[in-house]
C-alpha cells in the first residue's frame, strides 16, 4: 500500500463521505496571493468532505421557528466544522509521521476581514481534486449532494497522485441560488477562474446580512443558497448548456 492509499485508508477511517488529491501546483499564484507563501509551498492538498444532514439543512427556509436556524448552526456549521478540524490534524500527523511535511487548513476560520477570506480556499481545492464545480453561489457544487457539504485540506510536499480534474458547470440556466438569495448577494455569472470573485459574489453584503441577523435574533444563519440548489434537493438536475459559461 503506497501513502496515497495509506492516507486515503486514515481519512475514511476517521468517518469522512469523501477523500481525493488535488494538484495544487497550477492555481499556486492564486493561493500565494489569497494565503501567501507559507502556504503557497506545497504541491499537493489531501481534500476532505463530509455531507450534511439533509433533514437539518431543510429546516433553513423556516429558520426562524422551532430553533431551526440554532440547529443547523450547530449541526451543520459548529459540529461538522470542529469534526473536519480534528480529522485533518490526524491525516496531517500521520504524513509527519511518514517523513513528510503538512499542513492542515482549518475548515472555516477567517484571517483576512478585509477581502473576508481565509489562509486557502477549501472548495478550489475540491474543485481540482475533481469532486465538482463552482457554481453561481460561488459554493462547490457535488453531483450528488450538491452544495450540501462541508470540506478541509492538509497541503503537503508527499508525492501524491491526483484524484481527479475540475468539472464543467453543470448548472445550465439554474438561477435558483442567485434568485433565493435575501441580498442579492449574487450576480448569476458563471465561474471564470480568471476573474476575481467579486465578479460574480458580494461577500461583503453577506457581512452585512449575518451581522444584522445576529443584532436581530442572536443567531446569525441563512443557508439559502445550500438549501435552494436542485443538486442537494435531489431534484432533477438543470440540462447544462452554453448560457452555464456565460460572463
Amino acid at each position: 500500500m503506497d501513502i496515497g492509499d495509506r492516507i486515503q485508508s486514515c481519512a475514511e477511517s476517521l468517518g469522512v463521505d469523501y477523500v481525493g488529491v488535488a494538484d495544487l501546483t497550477e492555481a499556486r499564484e492564486f493561493i500565494i496571493e489569497q494565503g501567501g507563501p507559507a502556504i503557497g509551498q506545497y504541491p499537493f492538498g489531501v481534500t476532505m468532505g463530509i455531507a450534511l444532514i439533509d433533514p437539518i439543512v431543510d429546516l433553513l427556509p423556516d429558520r426562524e421557528r422551532n430553533g431551526g436556524g440554532i440547529l443547523y448552526k450547530h449541526h451543520a456549521y459548529d459540529v461538522v466544522n470542529t469534526t473536519l478540524d480534528q480529522i485533518a490534524m490526524r491525516v496531517a500527523n500521520r504524513l509527519q509521521r511518514e517523513g513528510y511535511r503538512a499542513l492542515p487548513v482549518p475548515a472555516s476560520k477567517r484571517t483576512d476581514n478585509d477581502r473576508i477570506c481565509g489562509p486557502f480556499s477549501q472548495k478550489l481545492a475540491a474543485h481540482l481534486a475533481g469532486f465538482g464545480w463552482i457554481g453561481r453561489s460561488c459554493l462547490l457544487i457535488t453531483p450528488d449532494h450538491g452544495p450540501r457539504v462541508r470540506w478541509v485540506t492538509v497541503l503537503t510536499d508527499a508525492p501524491l497522485t491526483p484524484t481527479g480534474s475540475p468539472m464543467e458547470s453543470r448548472c445550465g440556466t439554474c438561477q435558483a441560488c442567485v434568485t433565493a438569495c435575501p441580498v442579492q448577494a449574487f450576480t448569476g455569472r458563471g465561474f471564470d477562474p480568471d476573474e476575481p470573485r467579486e465578479a460574480r459574489y458580494d461577500a461583503a453584503a453577506c457581512e452585512r446580512f449575518f451581522k444584522a441577523e445576529e443584532e436581530r435574533t442572536g443567531n446569525a444563519v441563512c443557508g439559502m443558497c445550500v438549501w435552494v440548489c436542485p443538486y442537494g434537493q435531489g431534484r432533477p438536475a438543470p440540462v447544462p448548456d452554453s448560457s452555464a459559461f456565460q460572463k
